[in-house]
């Protein structure tokens, strides 16, 4: 593995999201003295908070899986997740409504999963779960060390033991196809498969060896942070703090200042300029790519992932069919991915994702309250609607949202309402995301592994990446990974395999 050269005594890391903390706390634990600039007020990045009317919203992700991972950079500098955060499992991760008007629970627990599969779909679907189970597993092993914990300096890396194993998975063919060889039911293969959009790929198209996000989903487990998703970054920023980091809040970075191949500082818009050694970038590439002068080239184009428009809504009533994650699937679903990510129109019959944090942590909304988080996914703007179109178009996409999800059991939503915040493309591109998606670039194969924008910056001896745009990819657990790989191109430090289901202590909170 490359590393940098040279004197890396005092660290800049711009930004104080997942990968910005998770790299502080690593670089701390390797003794360095850690400076974290950030242009908010406070810590999370995308993983933020807006307090609405008495409503503690989290702006960011609502779902936790692989939560050792950010134990891993508590552990760093001696401290631990446990101790900071209190972690609530969740029985079911999910409940799946259909347009027929069935669901199911999803459970990560493989007895329970069967029992509900079995009692939604039959034996042989249930026997077709645990063959399913069981490649997942065998997916995630194969790829955890090998392609996903790990710097990537060549793409001759990926010719390992790994690589074969992957393959005679099955890791290379198509994920609908694959999931297909153990499921039949097209409605438990939704459940298995969804997760792909995540990657920002269509599971007809997705290679299979994304599946490993629905292991994370529907095999490792499921996790609440008391407090919501914002308690994380705030325990990782308070674990630093401790540890010797300095937080410089509401500062943004305007420039580096570079000479001979090295960053000498970092100077902030309010004309001060601190001195670093060593410097980890965290914001989106485009961000990036400005303060560093140039973009590097490419020979296939950058192609982003789909974007969302979330409803907050906080409400004076539930449902009670709604747990805490909740999927309602419309009738449609190859046409809804390619509305998504090729005809860039909006979903014409859409799949949802409802999250109730209320449901665990009341304390979260006014006494009596509710809290509802609803995602549609949507076209970026590059392929879709533009962020200027967005203005017009938002009011009117959250009218039809609403309406729809009076039409699936919510009823009453409308009239229910106490206070709402809507955000849509338009919002992620004020936030400087590109292509107005929170979810950066889509994982095609071209944008994966060692093709994915490295986290070494060429012409740059002291600058190292992190986040949603470089290795490895989009989502929490892999965005607390990069933080960590970007720590370990300055320190050197052996990184640990990552491959441990969860520590103990994540064991017995589970029980």
């Amino acid at each position: 593995m490359k590393t940098m050269r040279g004197p890396t005594d005092h660290v800049v890391v711009v930004g104080a999201g997942l990968s910005g903390l998770a790299a502080a706390l690593h670089l701390l634990g390797a003794g360095r003295r850690v400076t974290v600039v950030e242009r908010d007020a406070g810590p999370g990045g995308r993983a933020g908070r807006v307090e609405l009317g008495g409503y503690q919203i989290d702006t960011g992700p609502t779902v936790l899986t692989m939560p050792h991972l950010a134990d891993e950079a508590f552990a760093a500098v001696g401290d631990s997740l446990h101790r900071r955060v209190e972690l609530i499992p969740l029985h079911p991760a999910y409940r799946a409504r259909f347009a027929d008007g069935s669901g199911l629970d999803v459970h990560t627990d493989g007895d329970a999963m069967e029992s509900e599969v079995r009692r939604f779909a039959g034996a042989a679907e249930a026997a077709g779960y645990r063959r399913l189970r069981t490649w997942l597993e065998g997916l995630y092993r194969a790829q955890m060390r090998r392609f996903i914990d790990t710097n990537f300096d060549s793409p001759f890396q990926l010719l390992h033991p790994d690589l074969a194993r992957l393959a005679a998975l099955g890791g290379f063919g198509r994920l609908d196809p694959q999931i297909g060889r153990f499921l039949s039911d097209p409605r438990l293969r939704r459940v298995f498969s969804f997760q792909s959009l995540y990657a920002g790929v269509a599971p007809a198209r997705a290679l299979a060896a994304y599946a490993v996000i629905a292991y994370m989903d529907t095999v490792a487990g499921v996790w609440f942070p008391k407090g919501g998703m914002h308690a994380l970054p705030r325990a990782m920023a308070d674990a630093a703090s401790d540890a010797g980091c300095r937080f410089r809040w509401s500062a943004e970075v305007s420039a580096l200042e570079r000479s001979a191949g090295r960053v000498r500082a970092v100077r902030l818009a309010s004309g001060e300029r601190i001195t670093c050694d060593a410097v980890v970038l965290t914001p989106d590439l485009p961000v990036v790519h400005r303060l560093l002068g140039r973009e590097p080239r490419r020979p296939v184009p950058l192609r982003h992932a789909p974007s969302a428009v979330v409803l907050h809504a906080g409400t004076d009533r539930t449902w009670p069919g709604l747990a805490h994650h909740t999927l309602s699937f419309g009738a449609a679903w190859e046409g809804t991915f390619d509305e998504l990510t090729r005809t860039g129109r909006l979903m014409s019959d859409p799949s949802l994702l409802i999250t109730r944090p209320t449901a665990h942590d009341p304390s979260l909304a006014p006494p009596g309250r509710h809290l509802h988080y609803v995602l549609a996914p949507c076209p970026n703007t590059t392929t879709g609607p533009s962020a200027v179109t967005w203005r017009g178009l938002g009011p009117r996409y959250r009218d039809s949202l609403v309406a729809e999800l009076e039409r699936r059991g919510l009823d009453g939503f409308e009239a229910s309402l106490d206070r709402e915040l809507l955000v849509t493309p338009v919002d992620w591109t004020a936030q400087g995301h590109a292509a107005g998606t929170p979810f950066s670039l889509a994982h095609t194969f071209a944008q994966t592994g060692p093709f994915r924008p490295r986290n070494l910056v060429r012409g740059h001896d002291n600058v190292v990446l992190a986040g949603c745009g470089t290795t490895p990819g989009v989502g929490v657990p892999t965005v607390l990974v990069s933080g960590k790989l970007a720590a370990a191109r300055i320190t050197g430090t052996p990184r640990a395999t990552g491959v441990r289901r969860r520590p103990p202590v994540l064991e017995r909170q589970s029980r």
